[in-house]
Parts: C-alpha cells; structure tokens; sequence
C-alpha cells in the first residue's frame, strides 16, 4: 500500500469533505476527514488495515470504541494479532470493564486510532491501557491533522505514528 494508493481510497469514499467544520474538541476546520465514510468502506479498510499489520509487529492491538473498533478488528483479522477495545467511559453493568478483552500484566500494547488531533483521546486509551497493566508506547493513526496530537501523546511517553498526515492528505490534489 502507497499513500497515494491510500489517499485515492479515502477520496474516492468521499471521506474528505471542505466546508466549515466543528471537531470534537472544540475548534473549527476548513477540512474535514469523515472517519465513518472511509471505516465503512471494504477497500479502505482493508489499505489500512495492510498499512497497519507492516507496522504493529506481533504486538497486541487496542482499539478505542466506536472509531477504532473496525481497524483493530481488520488489522486483528490482517495480522493475526488479538485485540482489546478501550472504552471512552466505564460501563455500570456486566464487569465494569473500562478496558474488553484479554490482557496480560506488562503485555505490550499498540493502540490503533482512525484520526488524531489533539491526540486526547489516544492519550485517554493509553492511560487506561497503562491502568490496567499494559505497556504501551505507541500510537498508530490513519491520519495525523498536525494539531498537537504529537506532543500530547510524547507528554505520556507515547509515540505517534501516522499512515498520512493533513498536509500529505490535502496536498495531493
């Protein structure tokens, strides 16, 4: 998989929209990246989840519910690697989990993630990750906006690494 490969799948999703945008943290863009177009779509998923499986090693996946649940599940599928999913907020009911899945003590993790901005709810993921035993020191994303989700993620010891970047992904027009 190429990025240019990669950038033609989400375009051709139209997972790339112009406009005025309000984001999750607050702030507005001229661009937005519809995370629920290109994780709907076969051809995209499986791009990522080829790009992802060179990347992640053996290491067991995390993905954070919902955006992430379909790119650790085809990236598991791709890679043979088992996954858990992180929660955004503890459930009341059933276990309580906040973290779903089977995870060892000290067990390496890579946490996969559709789009990082400030990279928080990455950082979120990884603590609860870190609560609950893991070892984790990376982040993967698909795209990376260049907002700071960076240096957030190495505030915690954490690596980002991206499949594309905004500039990469807007420049190719």
């Amino acid at each position: 998989m190429t990025n240019d490969e990669l950038i033609a799948a989400l375009r051709d999703a139209d997972a790339v929209r112009y406009g005025e945008f309000e984001l999750s943290h607050g702030g507005t863009s001229d661009y937005y990246v519809d995370k629920y177009l290109f994780e709907t779509d076969p051809h995209c998923l499986e791009l990522i989840a080829q790009a992802f499986a060179e990347r992640v090693g053996d290491t067991k996946l995390a993905g954070v519910a919902l955006g992430a649940v379909p790119l650790v599940s085809v990236t598991s599928v791709e890679s043979g690697n088992p996954y858990v999913i992180v929660r955004k907020q503890q459930k009341d009911y059933g276990t309580a989990n906040l973290v779903e899945g089977r995870l060892d003590d000290g067990e390496p993790v890579v946490v996969l993630e559709d789009i990082a901005t400030t990279g928080q709810s990455a950082a979120d993921a990884v603590e609860a990750l870190r609560d609950a035993g893991a070892t984790v020191e990376r982040v993967l994303v698909v795209v990376d906006r260049e907002e700071g989700a960076a240096e957030n993620l190495a505030d915690h010891d954490v690596e980002l690494e991206s499949l594309l970047t905004a500039t990469e992904l807007l420049d190719a027009e």
